[in-house]
């Protein structure tokens, strides 16, 4: 490890040095810093190529630097010679600009050291391409090694070059005198740029139509560095030293042979006999051989050898080389038409754009990346196009890996995340972005995503178009686990329910619900018991899908390990508001069955967690009073003597009391008859049950099971007598003007035949006298009632027809003790006011057990009377007395005929895909 790290030191340190030295002291160094040592190229590849970047603006550039230490072998006046006319082709192609001309972005700076300028982004040169690696650093670079062109690049690097050339021909009137592949740069986005105007002719008269080229004489004892290339030279600079715009055409041929031949002239110069080399060159061109040229494409091959004509005149100018049928290539084409960009208008751009993205996949990925992707994200400044070019922008980014997409594409698109005008602009791009949302997630980083996308998201919510808004709400789940927890509470999930509540749209709506269903898992239980489910009961509309949401959202937060609902919420608020929903007349056979599936698993759940707390609330208690029997001595004087109210609410209720525990067995057994007991039985008992009391009093909260004991017969006549003196005081208890037969021991009760109202002594009608909105409803009587007349409540008189009472037979008394009235004497603590009120379910009687007192009442009344103001129930059922009258405990009692789905009433579009989302949500 220790070997690696100084062998990459002294790489850093060599590199960093090669620099310093080679433009220290340079007046380039001020404004630029200079990178690595990347290519080489110019005449002779003398000049370095280094990348670097302004300091001021961060641009990135290209630094071409020549160390003047490579002509130190030479002569003063030879090295002058060599500065010289370096400087004098830098100087020239400062002056000229064109697009396929290498552009200069900083002028040559000379130093006692080198020569420095500086240029666009740099990638090689042609030469360094086509494997000539002179002046490169060692080890030579991989991506240069293993740099391969495409056919579409060659194409259009010769097309470019071309027109180049028809530049400088007819613009400038200018002769290059050394077009040579190391003449020939590659920008950073690979388009080919003309440099080494070194040896360039003007004309003499550019003023005429034909230009007149002086050329000089071949001097091969001249430097290298200071003639051009021979092997691209045209024979007549050398043997009739003359040139014309011909002699570059003819240099043209030469290069296209080389890019086809592995970077190979048509013919070695040998040049130290150059003239002798040119006229054996002369007579090979004048026979050519077809071998010659076997590796140029046949489309281009005759082109070619007419460029490399022997006679000037018949060598295709520059103008016409644009126009062959080779470079009619639809990727040249292409590239060529993002070159000219700029001179057209938005329509014609528009139409360009939109029929980018059948091109592309034609082209290589290089091409794409580095050549057509800067073009596109230009016309980012331009807001009308970016609906055009964004869809081409996210086809690229399919392509490219995560680390090109975040170094070449994101910095783009950062500003485009948050453009908001013109607003059909602004829309469109949203609706882009949301239909390529899954690219944007996977290769974004997540704190782009949380600064850029996210606030696109929220914007999405609540654009005015119904489309986008439902891409949104589709396309929420997918990435809801990369939202941090506060921007999904305070930004999301709030923009979510307004979208709900607010919008006209069906699909909208029903997204909503789907979409919160989805992100359910990431929330806190208490948020969503809180702002969720709360927020279910203000959504207006009543369409099936609706409810349907709504249903799944129930369903989703009862059913989830993580979430769950409490039964006091089930009780108090879900179930209330399920059933109501249930029965809506829009929905079918199907979709209810849905909600009673729900509601019967929330009732069960619901009983059985308050069951299970009971159970241990019990056996906690039961626990306690063992510890007190077995210390009876730290019972109080007070707890002996105080009654319990628990113990007379058995003796009413039997085993099932205010604790709410039932006996399974006491249930199934018939309870003893009072009157039936010895007198010697009857002590017993009420020794039994004051001790009872007793205990009871130390735990009144107790649930226990306590067999009703009879009680003396003084102590019946006093409590019965008490009990008919208090109904006859109360004006709701007055009893019927109708005679009451006296019982007879061992009969059957019978009931009068007419079933007249029943009205106290002062013609008011009669309520029962524990609850006035409830009737004596109980689990297994099924009492119909219906509105008849005026009465007391409203002015109107609710008359009733009651079930016949007289079936009931009466209990019959041991021997000796006819005539005696049922023993009534737990009746006493419920019309005492000083007593403890007991609520209705606690009261209600258990489904299968027998009730004593309510026994003894039918017997004791013996008549079958009408009762009034007894209130109708929910869905027309009268409200009963007991838990089998509430719907919340038997719901199968209030299942209603399913109705025909009605019309949409309140006008909500509707959708196609809204089942369908219910369905792989919900099920």
């Amino acid at each position: 490890m220790e070997s690696m790290l100084n062998k990459l030191k002294s790489t850093v340190t060599k590199v960093t040095a090669d620099v310093t030295s080679a433009v220290m002291g340079n007046p380039v160094t001020r404004e630029f810093e200079v990178g690595r040592h990347i290519a080489s190229g110019g005449p002779g590849m003398c000049w370095r190529i280094y990348n670097g970047t302004k300091k001021s603006t961060k641009q990135e550039v290209a630094v071409f630097v020549f160390d003047k230490k490579m002509v130190d072998k030479y002569q003063k006046f030879e090295k002058d010679q060599i500065i010289d006319s370096l400087k004098r082709g830098v100087q020239q192609l400062t002056r000229l600009r064109h697009p396929r001309l290498l552009t200069v972005q900083h002028p040559l700076e000379e130093s006692r050291d080198c020569l420095a300028f500086c240029t666009e982004p740099v990638f090689a040169s042609l030469s360094n391409v086509l494997g000539q690696w002179d002046n490169l650093p060692s080890p030579v670079p991989n991506d240069i090694k293993e740099y391969k062109l495409y056919d579409v690049e060659t194409k259009y690097g010769l097309l470019q070059i071309s027109e180049g050339l028809s530049f400088l021909h007819s613009g400038v009137k200018m002769v290059h005198g050394n077009l040579c592949p190391e003449n020939i740069i590659l920008n950073k986005s690979g388009a080919w740029k003309i440099m080494g105007f070194d040896f360039s002719i003007s004309s003499t008269n550019p003023s005429d139509a034909e230009p007149k080229y002086t050329c000089k004489e071949w001097e091969p004892n001249l430097p290298p560095l200071c003639l051009p290339n021979p092997e691209y030279l045209a024979p007549e600079y050398i043997l009739s030293v003359s040139c014309d715009s011909a002699s570059d055409m003819y240099s043209l041929g030469v290069v296209m042979h080389a890019i086809f031949n592995e970077g190979k002239p048509v013919f070695q110069v040998n040049k130290h006999d150059i003239f002798k080399s040119f006229s054996r060159q002369l007579d090979q061109l004048s026979s050519m051989s077809p071998a010659v040229l076997n590796k140029i494409p046949e489309e281009v091959r005759e082109h070619v050898k007419m460029l490399l004509s022997v006679t000037p005149t018949v060598r295709p100018d520059a103008d016409q080389m644009t126009k062959i049928p080779f470079f009619d290539d639809v990727g040249a084409v292409t590239l060529q038409y993002f070159d000219s960009l700029f001179q057209r208008d938005n329509l014609q751009k528009s139409q360009f754009y939109k029929g980018l993205p059948k091109v592309l996949p034609k082209l290589p990925k290089r091409v794409v990346v580095y050549r057509i992707l800067p073009a596109l994200t230009s016309e980012f400044v331009n807001p009308d196009m970016v609906p055009f070019v964004l869809p081409n922008v996210l086809l690229i980014a399919e392509e490219c890996t995560k680390e090109e997409y975040i170094r070449l594409i994101l910095p783009d698109l950062t500003p485009v995340f948050k453009q908001q005008e013109p607003i059909q602009a602004s829309n469109m791009i949203l609706l882009i972005f949301l239909q390529k949302m899954d690219l944007l997630l996977t290769k974004t980083p997540p704190e782009d995503i949380k600064n850029s996308v996210l606030p696109m998201v929220y914007r999405a919510l609540e654009a005015p178009s119904v489309q986008i808004q439902e891409l949104c709400l589709n396309i929420i789940p997918t990435f809801a686990n990369l939202i941090d927890y506060p921007s999904m509470k305070n930004s999301l999930i709030p923009r979510i329910k307004s979208a709900c509540l607010q919008t006209s749209s069906l699909a909208v709506r029903v997204n909503s619900l789907v979409c919160l269903g989805k992100i359910l898992e990431y929330l806190d239980k208490w948020f969503v018991i809180d702002e969720i489910l709360p927020f279910l009961q203000q959504i207006p509309s009543r369409e099936p899908a609706v409810l349907m949401g709504i249903l799944g959202i129930y369903k989703c937060t009862f059913s989830h390990k993580k979430l769950g609902i409490p039964k006091e919420h089930l009780a108090t608020k879900s179930l209330p508001h399920l059933v109501s929903l249930s029965i809506d007349n829009n929905l079918n056979l199907n979709q209810f069955n849905s909600f009673m599936v729900v509601i019967r698993d929330m009732l069960s759940r619901m009983e059985a967690e308050h069951k299970t707390k009971l159970e241990q609330l019990h056996v906690m208690q039961e626990q306690q009073r063992s510890m007190n029997i077995s210390n009876p001595g730290n019972q109080s004087e007070e707890t002996k003597s105080s009654p319990n109210p628990g113990n007379q609410i058995d003796d009413i209720f039997g085993s099932t009391g205010v604790n709410g525990k039932e006996n399974g067995s006491a249930a199934a057994a018939p309870q003893p008859n009072r009157m039936s007991l010895t007198l010697e039985e009857k002590q017993r008992l009420a020794k039994e049950q004051e001790q009872a009391a007793k205990l009871r009093n130390q735990q009144p909260l107790a649930p226990q099971t306590i067999k009703p004991a009879t009680t003396s017969n003084s102590q019946t006549k006093d409590l019965t007598s008490s009990l008919l003196n208090n109904m006859t005081s109360l004006n709701s208890l007055s009893l019927a003007n109708t005679a009451r037969p006296a019982t007879v021991q061992g009969s059957t009760i019978s009931a009068y035949p007419s079933a007249s109202p029943m009205v106290g002594s002062m013609g008011a009608s009669v309520s029962n006298g524990f609850n006035a909105p409830m009737g004596f409803q109980t689990g297994g009587m099924g009492m119909g009632m219906r509105p008849t007349g005026p009465g007391l409540y409203g002015g109107m008189a609710t008359t009733t027809s009651t079930p016949n009472f007289g079936a009931l037979t009466q209990n019959q008394a041991p021997m000796g003790q006819t005539n005696k009235a049922p023993d009534m004497s737990a009746l006493d603590s419920l019309f005492t006011p000083s007593k403890p009120k007991v609520t209705l379910n606690q009261m209600g009687p258990t489904p299968g057990t027998s009730t004593p007192w309510l026994n003894q009442f039918s017997a004791a009344q013996n008549t079958q009377t009408q009762m009034q103001g007894v209130p109708v129930g929910m869905g027309g059922v009268p409200s009963g007395f007991g838990m089998q009258a509430n719907p919340f405990f038997s719901p199968q009692n209030f299942s209603q005929p399913t109705a025909a789905p009605s019309m949409n009433q309140s006008g909500i579009k509707h959708s196609a895909s809204v089942n369908n989302d219910l369905k792989d949500l919900f099920g």
